[in-house]
Order: C-alpha cells, then sequence, then structure tokens
C-alpha cells in the first residue's frame, strides 16, 4: 500500500526559499546553467546557508515526535537534480530532516502541487507562485534578502497574514481600488454580518490550527498567528465576524488604517508575514521574513517585478 501524506500538513519549498543560494542564483543568470551545475557539483561537501524560510520550516518540523509524522517539507525545485544533490546535503548537515524531493532543471515545479497535496508553496520564482495561485494553492513569491528575525521565540511559530487578498478574497479591496475609501467603508458597513469569501490562504491557516490541535500538549513548539492588515473601523468588524463565521480564532489582530506595517511587524517578530502588496513587503522584508502573494487586484492593476 503507498505511503499517503493527505493526513499531514505539506509544506513545498524551492531551495533558495530554504538556502541561502544567492550568489548561485546570480552565477546562473550571468553564466548560464552549465558552468552553475558545475560549480554546485564542485561545492558538493559545501554546506549552504540558512535560507529566508529556514526558521519556519525549522519549527514547523518540531511538530513530528517519534509517535507521529505530522509536517511533511518537500522541496520543489527548478533546479538540475545534481545541484538537488547539494540541497540535501546541505540539509542533513544543518540537521533538518528532509526525505522527499522534485527537481525539474529549469521548468515549473508548481504543477507537482497537486499530487504533494500541499498546504504552503514558498519560491523566490514569481511565475511558479502565480501559476500555484491560480490552482488555488496559498503562495508566496518570498524576499530572499529578508531580515531573519526569530531567535527571540523558538519555541513559538508566529505567522502574521494580511488580509483582503490574503485571507480573504479580494472582493472588498476591488471597491477600494475602483471607487475609494467611503466607497469602501460603505460597502464593509452595508455588508458587516456578511461573511468575506475566503482568500488563497485561509486553508494553510486552518491547517495550522489542526496542527496545533492534533499535537496537544506533547509537542514543546505553539503557534500565534495576527491579522495585519490596512483597515481601520467600521471594517475592521467584518473581518472580525468573518473570522468567526469560519470558526477562526487569531491570536492578534492590527487594524492599522494605512500605517505602515514593518513598525509593527518588528513588534511581533513573524517567522513569516504574508502581503499581497508590493509596498507592505517591501516594509516588512526589512524587519522580517516575507512572502508577497502575488494575487487579487493589487496585482493585475501593474506588472510585479
Amino acid at each position: 500500500m503507498p505511503i499517503s501524506l493527505t493526513d499531514k500538513l505539506v509544506v513545498a519549498i524551492s531551495s533558495r526559499a530554504l538556502f541561502d543560494f544567492e550568489k548561485e542564483d546570480e552565477l546562473f543568470n550571468q553564466m548560464g546553467s552549465t558552468v552553475y551545475i558545475q560549480h554546485q557539483l564542485s561545492h558538493m561537501s559545501e554546506a549552504a546557508s540558512q535560507g529566508v524560510a529556514y526558521p519556519l520550516i525549522q519549527k514547523l518540523l518540531r511538530f513530528n515526535t517519534s509517535d507521529a509524522h505530522r509536517v511533511e517539507v518537500v522541496i520543489l525545485s527548478r533546479n538540475d537534480p545534481v545541484s538537488g544533490l547539494r540541497v540535501f546535503h546541505t540539509a542533513n548537515t544543518l540537521g533538518l530532516k528532509l526525505e522527499r524531493g522534485v527537481f525539474t532543471q529549469g521548468r515549473s515545479p508548481f504543477r507537482y502541487l497537486v499530487p504533494l497535496g500541499a498546504k504552503l508553496f514558498l519560491s523566490a520564482n514569481g511565475d511558479d507562485v502565480r501559476h500555484a495561485l491560480t490552482t488555488g494553492f496559498a503562495a508566496a513569491r518570498v524576499y530572499p534578502k529578508s531580515v531573519k528575525a526569530a531567535e527571540h521565540y523558538p519555541d513559538e511559530i508566529r505567522i502574521a497574514f494580511d488580509g483582503d487578498a490574503v485571507l480573504f478574497s479580494d472582493e472588498s479591496e476591488r471597491v477600494y481600488k475602483e471607487h475609494g475609501l467611503d466607497a469602501f467603508q460603505s460597502h464593509e458597513q452595508r455588508n458587516v454580518h456578511l461573511p468575506m469569501p475566503p482568500g488563497p490562504f485561509l486553508p494553510f491557516l486552518k491547517a495550522l490550527h489542526s496542527l496545533q490541535q492534533a499535537a496537544g500538549q506533547g509537542v514543546q513548539v505553539k503557534i500565534r498567528t495576527s491579522l495585519v492588515t490596512a483597515r481601520s473601523a467600521p471594517a475592521h468588524e467584518r473581518a472580525i465576524r468573518t473570522l468567526m463565521n469560519w470558526g477562526i480564532v487569531v491570536d492578534e489582530a492590527m487594524f492599522l488604517g494605512g500605517l505602515d506595517k514593518g513598525p509593527f511587524l518588528q513588534e511581533f517578530e513573524p517567522d513569516f508575514f504574508f502581503d499581497d502588496q508590493t509596498g507592505h513587503c517591501e516594509s516588512a522584508a526589512k524587519v522580517g521574513p516575507t512572502g508577497h502573494v502575488i494575487h487579487g487586484i493589487a496585482n493585475t492593476l501593474k506588472e510585479v517585478v
């Protein structure tokens, strides 16, 4: 009988999101694949440094115990199989237990999210992230040079989510973009008791809650979540009511009314923050690991690099 991952939280992640391969990526862009592969081969025994998503993955894997395997992390990479050997060597050297990987040598790997049943896909490649989101997966383009700031909470996974176009659909954000703030506030007040449609990251948030409940008291690491949104009163109420309707509880909620999110995230110190707008992502990346959710009207009004 084949092994199944259906009862696990599956995270698919690119090698550049998990490890620091930025110099290698620059070499590939400048010199091409042949030189790149030779470089990886010649440095096979040399472990790479931790990447932006490493602290998050390291903590999630702590939910696996001798009694239960709850989290599966799979490398899903455009790398070639030879470079894949270095990826696994790095994981082994850093003490990260990884067993599965898909290496497609330049081809987009996002289509393998379906057989994996992934709840989250993290990649430095924007095209792969767009395709994954279109297919219905929670996905984000990581900022590889984000500040890594997870040291203060070694036994707590802290994840912050934007609201519209991330946890919620972009339905309300479209009203704001097309008609302005007053129309947005009126729309939210009229529909305050009507739950918003779900956004791409709701399944991942639900999976985190299920993971925490399944682990119970036997696992030392805990999960703390935060909603960090540009909404302000009175539009805050619909957001909270929507989460209540879904049976979801977040530990913190920040209704910032357009304030810069960076300083607030600096205080929360997330292992990862997800937002659909590049301005918020660029601010957040200065203080902690950040992923751009390339989804919704904010990412169709102009081309996103």
